[in-house]
């Protein structure tokens, strides 16, 4: 018996075109998942409580309180979007800034204030941010882990 299969070779793929950057572009569009999150400008870099300087974590401590509802939140990507109860563009949340021993979810009510994000100092991130009501009917993890039915 020979080493080599008497099969005929396996049908080609069809062509893909190669871009002038060098990448191949492929025939299909892709198909995205709907996100929460694809709507929203992210900042870069991410601003954290471990990045933001003393006295800009002062100017927001001193600051007055707002109220909001959690637009959402990717626990692995660290961050989220919160809505201002009083209308207005969405609030950054950076998972630093959570207080609390729940992970934020969709309609979760929360109170925060905010502090302006460098370099240029023209949009507003959510610090400070405290979950006042758990979304009823859903289930809440805590940083932990464990998970709780609200």
């Amino acid at each position: 018996m020979s080493a080599m299969s008497s099969e005929p070779p396996p049908p080609s793929q069809p062509p893909t075109h190669q871009s002038s950057a060098g990448l191949l572009d492929t025939q299909q569009a892709r198909d995205r998942s709907p996100s929460p999150l694809r709507g929203n400008v992210v900042p870069s870099p991410l601003p954290t409580r471990r990045t933001r300087t003393y006295s800009a974590t002062v100017r927001a401590s001193q600051g007055p309180v707002y109220k909001g509802v959690c637009k959402c939140f990717c626990r692995s990507k660290g961050h989220g979007f919160i809505t201002p109860a009083d209308g207005g563009p969405d609030i950054f949340l950076h998972i630093s800034d959570v207080e609390g021993e729940y992970v934020p979810m969709e309609g979760d009510e929360v109170t925060y204030k905010m502090c302006s994000i460098p370099p240029k100092n023209e949009k507003l991130q959510a610090v400070e941010v405290v979950i006042t009501h758990l979304a009823p009917g859903t289930k809440h993890e805590t940083w932990s882990g464990h998970v709780v039915s609200s």
